[in-house]
């Protein structure tokens, strides 16, 4: 099967949509399928090995350009090429957090009217390009943010589309109201293109279908999963105090940070808790600098460790003892959860968005009220004091990824759903 995987870059940081594709696509090549994962607007950026194609359509700088200006809308391609270059895009990438929301809203709703919006000589390089290299039988794109070019690839190629959703709410909450109201009309607008949608998890299916009026009939969960040949388990050295409580994730409110630290400042304040230490890691943009600074000011027994690649990565997760991302929005995926149970880490994490589904298939955490400091505290004091309960957790946790919730389940998993339509 020939699968076009539209994704698209986040700017230079670590995305957790990024590697959930990138791991996606990988799996369906070691399945031997041929899975062309396309990158938009940039370069994604991946701690395992990155599969995406090496040309980047849509490229941000292009993009921009003929957001701004009608001369940019009808110089030569080949001049085009010359700001699609990767390095360049990554370079710039850093810039983009400079951006306004009210920038961002006016490129997003020209983007979601494909070959009506400012964009549609990028739309008309990539159709080219499909139709000379690949010609697709199934076309999936990853967020319904780049959604709008849909109904040209449809009319042009005939076969399956489909959409993923997989958090483009935190996006669109982001937007000025008007912005928002009008991207949420434009994305109903291009659903009749879409054959149908893959979701990350059933509680996010119901979430998005009463946020975009979508048909929830439409929508197959298929779960997150991990290439575990990336997340492979050592056995722990560490025998003596401090025990550590993790948080690994972005610096970002979206994920909770702030509700991390409020909870380990109650926890110190908590009589009988074994001597334990916070860590902290995960990208940390410029524009979540100042935020950061606020939440972990005065927190005693802190730190944080940049991790930059999967052999950091899972050193890190190797340090700790008890791991939480009190995420307080409607969390679609929570692969961090995936990677901490890698490493038979036990988890505490909020009731709502995924974590729910994912706790009770494995039974390797524990669920607390969300945004609720005190919940958390008092949930991370009860696995402190008890090694055998963080045992077995982590163990049930470890167990239930390897039986469902690794890559090659989920690639099997998305081909049903492509089989189903190409029938």
């Amino acid at each position: 099967m020939k699968i076009a995987y539209i994704t698209s870059g986040a700017a230079g940081s670590f995305c957790g949509s990024c590697i959930h594709d990138n791991t996606l696509a990988a799996a369906l090549i070691d399945l031997g399928h041929d899975a062309l994962l396309i990158p938009t607007y940039t370069p994604i950026r991946t701690d395992e090995t990155d599969v995406t194609s090496k040309r980047v359509f849509f490229g941000g700088i292009n993009v921009y350009l003929q957001q701004k200006s009608r001369l940019f809308r009808w110089t030569p391609w080949f001049l085009d090429r010359l700001l699609d270059f990767r390095w360049l895009l990554n370079g710039v990438s850093r810039f983009a957090g400079s951006l306004r929301y009210d920038q961002l809203g006016a490129l997003a709703l020209s983007m979601l009217e494909g070959e009506h919006g400012n964009q549609r000589k990028e739309l008309d390089k990539l159709t080219a390009w499909l139709e000379a290299d690949f010609r697709p039988d199934v076309i999936q794109f990853t967020n319904l943010l780049i959604g709008g070019i849909a109904p040209r690839l449809k009319k042009t190629f005939g076969v399956p589309v489909l959409g993923m959703l997989q958090g483009d709410d935190v996006f669109l909450d982001a937007l000025p109201p008007e912005y928002r109201r009008k991207a949420i009309d434009l994305m109903r607008r291009n659903d009749p293109t879409f054959d149908g949608y893959i979701v990350t998890s059933a509680a996010y299916a119901d979430y998005m279908a009463d946020y975009l009026k979508l048909d929830r009939h439409k929508m197959h969960v298929v779960y997150p999963g991990l290439n575990l040949k990336f997340h492979k388990k050592n056995e722990r050295t560490k025998t003596e105090p401090p025990l550590a409580v993790g948080y690994f994730a972005r610096m970002a409110p979206e994920k909770g940070f702030h509700v991390f630290c409020q909870a380990f400042r109650l926890l110190q304040q908590m009589p009988g808790v074994p001597r334990c230490v916070a860590r902290a890691s995960g990208y940390l943009g410029s524009g979540n600098q100042a935020y950061f600074e606020a939440c972990k000011k005065d927190l005693v027994d802190f730190e944080y460790v940049d991790s930059p690649d999967a052999v950091s990565k899972n050193r890190f997760l190797e340090s700790l003892d008890v791991f939480s991302v009190p995420a307080v929005f409607h969390e679609p995926k929570g692969l961090y959860v995936l990677e901490a149970w890698a490493h038979k880490l036990p988890v505490v994490q909020p009731r709502s968005g995924s974590f729910p589904e994912l706790i009770e298939r494995t039974g390797g955490g524990l669920l607390v009220e969300p945004e609720n400091p005190a919940a958390l505290a008092q949930a991370w004091k009860r696995l402190l004091e008890d090694p055998v309960e963080r045992r077995e957790l982590g163990e049930k946790g470890y167990a239930g990824l390897h039986a469902q919730f690794h890559a090659a389940a989920m690639a099997q998993q998305t081909l049903d759903v492509y089989r189903r339509y190409l029938r």
